[in-house]
């Protein structure tokens, strides 16, 4: 059995794994990293992706620190014209194929054992993994932390368990399936059926759309509606600091002038800043997801919505929700976009991230992960004890409710007010990619651009909310704690 030894045993080389290990390189140039992941290629999730999969989030502040992503342009058609190209699966993907390869690896610094899965460390702190295929067995010595990089436990279509029947005869497949129709133009159906109402199935019905397929034709159970951010406040660079710092002072206005978290995004969506795809039904749920105006024009096309809860048995010709049945098209395609990308609920593993000899990564950004991660790498490399860099560093959660919203908004908000009072850290931000707003700010500084004359109404509107914010935040903060009842 083969004896190993590193610094850091990385659990996962997705894409918060991939973040840290690359900011580590750079902060303690000393230190050995070893990754162990199931997957035969770096990337998590998105190597399982649908194929027209693309980041919703602009690319310019996702990935690494050291490595942007190439091409990076304004549409000039499509639904998103007007903003910035979003990153496709498969540049995603290769992405990370170039950061493992050109960037981790060349170090001399960093090993890779890919397709393996990590079975627990000893009494004596080795870690165990076993090749998936091989099944051969692997003891690593770790000399100074092991750090898990699965938290978010991602799932994607092609890999979650469904929750509901399927009867025999009936054609069930995930979104990845689509593009490959072609192949049997015999069985293209005439009508489709979209199950789930998250950014999957919103990627889906807009792919069906643009394919072509008239939007009679598809039916949508969204067992709940989501709030969505607008992309267009969500951009990278000098020319939308104005609409995205107006977007910043929004929320926090919202904030000082309500009493709940619903009442929060009833006011940004009436300013355009949060988005719903039918205006007439207030939405249950909101993850974070970026959309464009002219994705929801294409959306609100599809008018044969079903909202009677979730789909608990497909049969020819009727959805189940229970006892309660839905008719159907007997020739329908049904569209699986059920699964949940993150597990929202408070995760059993949450909690401070830096635990002596373990690190787990969270979010102290939401929804920055891979700036959250890459920030927790400099944490870990420039101080030494656990409870200060808990304290500059502190778990945000991810919340998936307007209600729980402000909660996640407060901690946001924490952490960056201490960040801005640690020169450290506000030096590293100031430089950093992965910060949306921080390396644009020190350039139009440097450039004396009047621009920034909006920073003046920001700092103005964070001093006159911060009460509001903490009230509304800790309201929200028990809510999200609140354990669910054996109904929900």
């Amino acid at each position: 059995m083969a004896i190993q030894e590193t610094d850091y045993l990385i659990i996962g080389a997705g894409a918060v794994g991939l973040a840290f290990a690359d900011a580590l390189l750079d902060e303690d140039p000393d230190c050995h990293i070893t990754f162990v992941d199931k997957h035969a290629k770096p990337g998590g999730h998105w190597n399982d992706a649908y194929s027209f999969v693309a980041l919703h989030q602009p690319s310019a502040f996702y990935g690494v620190n050291s490595l942007a992503f190439p091409g990076e342009q304004i549409d000039e058609h499509g639904p998103n014209k007007g903003l910035y190209a979003l990153a496709s699966g498969t540049e995603v993907s290769a992405y990370f194929e170039k950061v493992m390869n050109l960037r981790l690896l060349p170090s001399g610094r960093v090993a890779y054992h890919r397709l393996a899965e990590f079975k627990g460390r000893d009494a004596d702190g080795t870690a165990r993994i076993t090749g998936v295929l091989s099944g051969a067995e692997t003891t690593i010595r770790v000399r100074r932390k092991l750090v898990d990089a699965t938290f978010y436990q991602t799932s994607v279509p092609s890999t979650h368990k469904r929750a509901f029947a399927v009867d025999e005869g009936v054609r069930v497949v995930a979104p990845g399936e689509l593009p490959e129709l072609w192949k049997a133009p015999a069985t293209i159906p005439q009508s489709f059926v979209i199950l789930g109402g998250g950014k999957t199935a919103m990627d889906v019905g807009v792919w069906l759309i643009e394919a072509g397929v008239d939007p009679s034709r598809i039916h949508w159970v969204r067992p709940r509606d989501s709030w969505l951010n607008n992309r267009k406040y969500v951009q990278p660079g000098e020319d939308f600091i104005e609409p995205v710092i107006e977007n910043q002072i929004a929320h926090l206005e919202a904030i000082r002038t309500s009493q709940t978290g619903e009442e929060v995004f009833e006011h940004l969506g009436a300013g355009g800043y949060m988005l719903r795809i039918d205006p007439q039904v207030t939405p249950e749920m909101f993850h974070y997801a970026v959309i464009s105006e002219g994705e929801i024009a294409l959306l609100r096309r599809i008018e044969q919505v079903i909202r009677k809860g979730r789909v608990t048995r497909i049969a020819q010709g009727n959805l189940h929700f229970g006892e309660v049945l839905h008719p159907v098209p007997t020739d329908a395609l049904f569209i699986d976009c059920t699964a949940r990308a993150v597990p929202f609920s408070t995760q059993d593993n949450a909690g401070p991230q830096f635990r002596g000899d373990t690190i787990v990564l969270q979010p102290v950004t939401v929804p920055l992960v891979t700036l959250s991660a890459a920030l927790t790498a400099f944490l870990e490399a420039h101080w030494d004890d656990d409870a200060t860099k808990n304290q500059l560093a502190r778990s945000a959660p991810l919340t998936d409710t307007p209600g729980t919203y402000p909660y996640a908004f407060m901690m946001n908000l924490m952490n960056r007010g201490t960040w801005s009072q640690t020169p450290e850290i506000a030096a590293w931000l100031a430089k950093s990619r992965l910060d949306p707003t921080g390396p644009t700010i020190t350039r139009m500084i440097a450039a004396g651009d009047p621009r920034l004359a909006v920073l003046g109404g920001f700092r103005e509107a964070v001093k006159a909310a911060m009460p509001d914010v903490i009230r509304l935040g800790m309201a929200a903060k028990a809510l999200h704690e609140t354990p669910p009842s054996p109904t929900n």
